[in-house]
């Protein structure tokens, strides 16, 4: 290890300008600039006429661009992991190289040229030596790549490590502004009143998320105010950027089954509207914390259980994208989740350890959301 840190000073004022584009440099350039991007568009939001969809927009930008850096450090890491398992492997070979190297270096020019047997043995070792070089500066040569590749990703991580940082401020600037204008926000156009008793009664009487589901959809508003909900199957975004942990009817780690989907997904993620809807009901329910259930047409609902904070008021409308809420924040030093695939771990700073539950109920019957809802870009 010492002797390659030792050759790798040696060699690394020698390196080559095409390392920095690797991919992992290329991703991580563009999401410093997409981040960049979304703190111009935080200063710009202060002054915007809908302020609302500016700061829902810049949230996004952020997370966006926070994913995409991600993605980059996962890259540089398992870049740098790879070629250096690589030269340790080598590890042998780089010792016979270097003592190569080392003896060439010290033997005294007038020495490399004579030899024991005369004239005829000098010119044969000349032409070994003339033989034997090329080799041993292709071997170097390649070796220098590597040691120069590795020691660009260190510093692309540290500097995407640091990038990273000043996104997550920037992003949480954005989500306290967002809250605070969704908060002033006022003449928020609604469907219809809730009515505080039956809402009452049917939380009290209901035992469970599907049985408040039901006799929520039993309340009817009426004609819906989108009738071709039903041409967006397929094609409906999922409500936060995020990874599917378990998917409809599975089980999870402590041996509970739901029939909807459970999205992994980082603290403080924004939450948006997958569809133009009716809040039919928001605010904590048993012990799934805060629901919002959203109504996007005749018979039609959907669940999402789980974020920290949410925005809005039963009978309000509210268009596809709107904000719904953010994910909750873990306390420091929290890890990822522990199903959380290694390659999302090794991100930087606190993986997806909050959980958003999604559930698509039909009429009366729950069904599979993944047969909606797709991945957009950055899940």
């Amino acid at each position: 290890m010492i002797r390659r840190l030792l050759l790798a000073a040696s060699l690394a004022c020698l390196a080559g300008a095409a390392t920095a584009e690797t991919d992992p440099a290329v991703i991580a350039r563009q999401a410093a600039e997409q981040l960049e991007a979304a703190a111009r568009s935080l200063e710009a939001a202060g002054g915007a006429r809908d302020r609302v969809r500016a700061l829902t927009q810049t949230v996004q930008a952020y997370e966006e661009g926070l994913a995409a850096l991600r993605a980059g450090m996962r890259q540089a890491a398992r870049q740098e992991r790879l070629l250096t398992e690589q030269l340790d492997a080598r590890d042998a070979e780089i010792s016979q190289l270097l003592g190569a190297l080392t003896s060439i270096e010290r033997s005294p020019a007038p020495l490399l040229l004579l030899h024991p047997t005369g004239p005829v043995g000098m010119a044969r070792s000349g032409m070994m030596l003339r033989d034997l070089t090329p080799e041993i500066q292709g071997q170097v040569e390649s070796l220098r790549a590597s040691l120069t590749e590795i020691a660009v990703l260190q510093a692309l991580r540290e500097e995407a490590e640091e990038a990273v940082t000043a996104g997550l401020k920037g992003a949480q600037e954005a989500r306290t502004a967002l809250s605070q204008a969704m908060a002033d926000r006022t003449d928020l156009p609604r469907r219809f009143t809730a009515d505080p008793e039956r809402m009452r009664r049917l939380l009290a009487t209901a035992e469970t998320i599907d049985a408040f589901a039901a006799g929520l959809g039993t309340l009817a508003l009426g004609p819906s105010e989108n009738p071709d909900f039903a041409a967006l199957r397929g094609q409906l975004p999922y409500p936060v950027q995020g990874v599917v942990l378990h998917g409809f009817g599975a089980t999870d780690a402590a041996g509970v089954t739901r029939p909807g989907l459970v999205l992994a997904t980082r603290p403080g993620a924004l939450v948006t509207a997958p569809a133009e809807a009716t809040i039919r009901y928001v605010g904590p329910l048993l012990d799934y914390g805060n629901v919002m259930i959203l109504e996007p047409a005749n018979d039609t609902l959907v669940v999402l259980a789980g974020m920290g904070t949410v925005y809005g008021e039963a009978g309000e409308l509210v268009v596809a994208g709107a904000p719904l809420g953010l994910m909750g924040e873990a306390p420091p030093n929290v890890p990822a989740v522990a199903e959380e695939p290694q390659e999302m771990q090794e991100s930087g700073g606190v993986g997806r350890s909050e959980t958003l539950y999604m559930e698509l109920r039909l009429g009366e019957a729950p069904v599979d959301p993944a047969e909606w809802f797709t991945p957009t870009q950055g899940q």
